[in-house]
């Protein structure tokens, strides 16, 4: 053994590189699982490296500030600004092509709208609440007005992060925003305050029932032992995979998500593309009014666009018999925080501005938009683009992966591995402590305000006080290059029911208002100004 052991150590240390290189040689042309490897033993893992760093190298050091996609370089980069507070200004103007397909002009007044002395946005400058009231219409017990018109869309427990979740929904509190659980459960991780829409899927996750269809009783203890509670979700479908169900493999199910979720521990779980609870549309607005009724909540739908027929009947069956949803959330194609296969994310579902259009102008030819609180969520997450929205028909605006950046995530599009470098989407336990939940709370905070004020000072330059005031004429788009720019109602072929509205004061004096925190917070300022 000595002589052995004598002998190894005489080899010098580049021998030892080389003999290492040999035996990989050895293993590359023995292995027909990679015929790179085979056919050039060594080099060929060159290839391989270069091929697994190539997105950080397009995307840090390729890729020009308007090229990447789904978030460009400028976009993230104002949400990180906006986030810490730092300074989000271009200068010397804008570098962004405005003569390209779809860019967004906004028609600014000759002059702003002037606001008083005494005017709420005088001294919280980021106060938008939704103009509309959920539930009000259906007389539900509890109706519920957004302190936000801005807030965080549905993302579970699961997918991201126990950090994450904890600095979103702390952050929310402090935004005076809601924040959607998304349909893996409630967590402790939603319960910081906040105001909750509390999200489900065909899973069930949170009020499953033993046979892994709906329980009425867990729903109804559920609202009783969380009042901060406001709404409910029911997913019927979402951008990233719409129409296709999803497998939360057994070796994700921790002990604390088996609870949530409700759940056995370490069992592959199945969420099918189809409800156990309602089978046709019928079935599904008795379903939302027997959860409103149990509840005293507002229940609204979620749903990615694509054919109308289901929804036509839909509106039939709300003119006919005054049920149905109370709000609409209306997911774009464009994906989202959800994984899915590329034939899914590429071509299933309509992108956010042609679904929503083509869903508008359905419920406005019967009537019906002024029941329905209407929810935008694809991409929204910039002043111009909420403003677009806004001027479509939207009532609020829901927020997925901008509040991901806000607290942290880089774009690294590794979501579904779990091993996000940020600790954002992943279950890794050393990964999420990177996040530091009062400051990444604090961030969402931030964006959520910075975007809020931002979009003030925008509906303010076109002239209104409020952003349900925004019409189509208000919004110019780029359409073909024979007719550049056309405004909103010309290009979607529709004119959007004017909201009501009689000021933002009448807004922060409403029963039914939210962010009870925050506005608690607003109006001891407020009055104390007043005061002086």
């Amino acid at each position: 053994m000595n002589t052995i052991l004598n002998f190894l150590g005489t080899i010098s240390w580049w021998m030892w590189i080389i003999i290492g290189l040999l035996i990989l040689a050895i293993r590359d042309i023995i292995q027909r699982s990679h015929a790179i490897s085979h056919n050039f033993p060594i080099l060929g893992h060159i290839r391989y490296l270069f091929e697994s760093i190539g997105p950080e190298i397009r995307q840090y050091f390729v890729a020009n500030n308007r090229e990447e996609l789904p978030f460009n370089r400028i976009e993230r980069g104002w949400i990180y600004a906006s986030a810490k507070q730092e300074n989000n200004y271009e200068g010397f103007g804008t570098d962004r092509d405005i003569y390209a397909h779809q860019h967004i002009f906004i028609n600014n007044a000759m002059m702003p709208y002037q606001i008083g002395e005494n005017h709420p946005n005088k001294i919280d400058k980021s106060f938008i609440p939704c103009a509309k009231v959920m539930g009000l219409h259906s007389k539900r017990r509890k109706p519920y007005r957004p302190a936000s018109a801005i807030n965080v869309s549905a993302m579970s427990f699961g997918s991201l992060s126990a950090r994450a979740i904890d600095s979103l929904n702390k952050g929310v509190k402090i935004a005076g925003a809601y924040h959607n659980t998304g349909e893996g459960g409630l967590s402790p991780y939603h319960s910081n305050g906040g105001d909750v829409v509390f999200h489900f899927g065909t899973g069930y996750f949170g009020v499953r029932a033993e046979d892994g269809g709906f329980s009425m009783e867990k729903m109804i203890k559920l609202v009783e032992d969380n009042p901060f509670i406001k709404a409910i979700e029911i997913k019927l479908s979402q951008g990233a995979k719409p129409g296709k169900g999803g497998v939360l493999p057994g070796k994700k199910i921790t002990a604390e998500i088996a609870k949530i979720r409700g759940v056995e521990i370490g069992k592959d779980v199945l969420s099918p593309p189809n409800h156990k609870a309602f089978s046709n549309v019928p079935e599904m607005v008795d379903f939302i009014e027997a959860i409103a009724e149990a509840t005293g909540l507002p229940v609204g739908i979620k749903a990615a666009i694509g054919k109308l027929d289901q929804w036509e009947e839909l509106a039939d069956i709300m003119v006919k018999t005054g049920k149905g949803p109370d709000f609409i959330a209306v997911d774009g194609g464009e994906g989202g925080t959800g994984a899915a296969p590329p034939s899914f994310a590429d071509h299933v579902s309509l992108p956010w501005v042609y679904g929503f259009s083509d869903l508008y102008k359905l419920f406005q030819s019967k009537n019906l938009t002024e029941r329905i609180v209407f929810i935008g969520s694809g991409k929204l997450g910039f002043p111009a683009k909420a403003a677009m929205a806004f001027a479509m028909g939207v009532d609020c605006i829901n927020v997925a992966r901008e509040a991901m950046m806000s607290i942290g995530c880089i774009q690294a599009q590794v979501c579904h591995t779990n091993s996000c470098p940020a600790g954002v989407a992943t279950q890794n336990k050393w990964l999420q402590r990177g996040i530091d939940v009062p400051i990444k709370s604090e961030r969402l905070a931030q964006y959520f305000k910075t975007f809020r004020k931002e979009l003030i000072e925008i509906t303010h330059a076109a002239g209104h006080e409020h952003p349900c005031q925004f019409t189509m004429k208000d919004i110019e788009v780029n359409v073909d290059d024979h007719n550049l720019s056309k405004e909103l109602n010309k290009t979607y072929n529709y004119e959007k029911t004017p909201v009501p509205f009689s000021s933002v004061e009448y807004f922060k004096k409403c029963e039914y208002l939210g962010g009870k925190d925050y506005m608690d917070k607003s109006t001891r300022i407020y009055t104390s100004v007043l005061k002086k």
